[in-house]
């Protein structure tokens, strides 16, 4: 069919979804998939909700729009109180569209609050490599991934950067606990060699999503030696969990599993179920309390920030989340996933098997021992996405994570609701799609188009 929109991928024929329920979506032509992904890790109670949906329409009909710098909502002071009871005692949300939004808003409220505190040379935000925090031009200057920033360099600052805390390939050579968290401590090093003078904030991904490498956690103790060095030179904590944010890691969010409270935090995805574009800066007490007697206004903003549909339907999922103990079912069936993805690990071209919750990550190497990546060229990752889909599952792939330019993973991170027999599905086809795929390197072969 010819297509009147410029699509993103513009050598890919995509499947015209026409609905979709609970973990499944269908296509025009009868097809049925398993969403394990929920789309961009979006779709997090899965599909076809009609109470949210009834929700959207009560509140459609109720006014169309409502500027965040003029007028409140009922439904959005209701729902931050709601989301009070969630979040570290004090932060409170600022709600933009898009997780993008939501770390350039994060990084310019870090710089506004030093900047209202005296402190008007604190500029630099640290980030980590692999690390990935959105396509707006700042976000991409604090993203990594190399393959996205070589088309827009000439647009991008230069952000000092340290090792994430990526054990399967750690930057040091070394093996936790052994290691003694030097990918933590280098963030010490590097406030020094850029001035503490200059440094605004630090922002990391609690656990590595999918655009920079495929569900990667850290180790225990590392947020905690992150958080004592970023006070030491006051350096504001900000915390990227647009992916892992409202119940994905089996916690409402990430950064509970590390004993460490950001202060400054963003969410999307997740927050809104797909239903909506809507994310989220929490900010804590003390930076309000510095703009407030500063500049006395966050000078900044969107046009729909603090929307009153997107906000309203946000707290009609908060209430469906909690109503069927969906962070608890992540947590629970995210074990599940685990145990069955381990047997993975028998397959030759499978190097690593990770994750946290309901997000999974499997790594794929040309040799174990080495734990050498195929070259880009392969396109390994790619056609073991293309085989799943073939056979009905949609996953995600995450490539040019290990060195810069190589890297082979895919995401696996279904909607909460999913059943013990639909991990064991998910798995079946996984197993046998990366088998027909490397079969097929083998002998030469190609995978068809869906």
């Amino acid at each position: 069919m010819k297509s009147h929109i410029f699509h993103r991928r513009l050598d890919y024929e995509y499947p015209m979804i026409v609905r979709g329920k609970g973990i499944y979506l269908y296509d025009n032509k009868g097809k049925k998939y398993i969403d394990a992904c929920g789309g961009a890790i979006v779709a997090n109670l899965g599909h076809g909700i009609k109470e949210i949906a009834k929700e959207m329409e009560r509140l459609a009909l109720k006014f169309s729009y409502l500027h965040g710098s003029q007028f409140t909502s009922k439904e959005m002071e209701e729902y931050g109180k709601e989301l009070s009871k969630i979040v570290p005692k004090g932060m409170k949300p600022f709600f933009v569209s898009g997780g993008s939004e939501a770390n350039e808003s994060a990084v310019k409220l870090a710089k506004q609050y030093h900047y209202d505190s005296g402190n008007k040379k604190k500029w630099k935000v640290i980030r980590r490599t692999p690390g990935y925090h959105g396509s707006t031009i700042l976000a991409m200057s604090l993203t990594s991934k190399e393959s996205m920033r070589k088309p827009q360099k000439e647009y991008l600052l230069n952000f000092p950067s340290i090792p994430a805390p990526y054990c399967y390939r750690c930057a040091f050579g070394k093996k936790h606990p052994s290691c003694k968290m030097e990918c933590a401590r280098e963030l010490e090093k590097i406030i020094k060699k850029e001035n503490p003078n200059t440094v605004s904030a630090f922002i990391a991904e609690p656990v590595i999503g999918a655009s920079s490498g495929a569900a990667i956690a850290p180790p225990k103790g590392y947020f905690p030696i992150i958080k004592k060095i970023c006070s030491k030179y006051n350096v504001l904590l900000i915390l990227d969990e647009v992916l892992t944010g409202f119940g994905r890691t089996g916690e409402w969010f990430a950064f509970q599993h590390y004993d460490c409270v950001p202060d400054i935090f963003t969410a999307g995805k997740g927050i809104s179920g797909g239903f909506v574009p809507l994310s989220a800066v929490f900010s804590s007490q003390k930076i309000i309390d510095a703009i407030r007697k500063g500049s006395g206004n966050f000078i900044h903003g969107f046009t729909y920030e603090n929307h009153p549909l997107t906000t309203g339907t946000g707290k009609a999922v908060l209430k469906y989340m909690k109503k069927h103990d969906l962070v608890s079912k992540s947590r629970k069936q995210g074990k599940y996933l685990l145990s069955k993805l381990f047997s993975l690990k028998d397959i030759d071209v499978v190097g690593d098997v990770r994750g946290l919750g309901l997000l999974a990550g499997v790594e794929f190497v040309k040799d174990k021992k080495s734990k050498e990546p195929f070259s880009r060229e392969t396109h390994l990752a790619e056609k073991i996405v293309q085989a799943c889909l073939k056979s009905g599952l949609n996953i995600y792939f995450s490539v040019g994570f290990a060195d810069g330019k190589r890297g082979d993973a895919i995401l696996i991170a279904p909607p909460f609701i999913v059943t013990e027999r639909e991990i064991d599905k998910i798995v079946s086809i996984l197993k046998s799609s990366i088998l027909e795929v490397k079969n097929n390197l083998k002998y030469g072969r190609q995978i068809p188009n869906t």
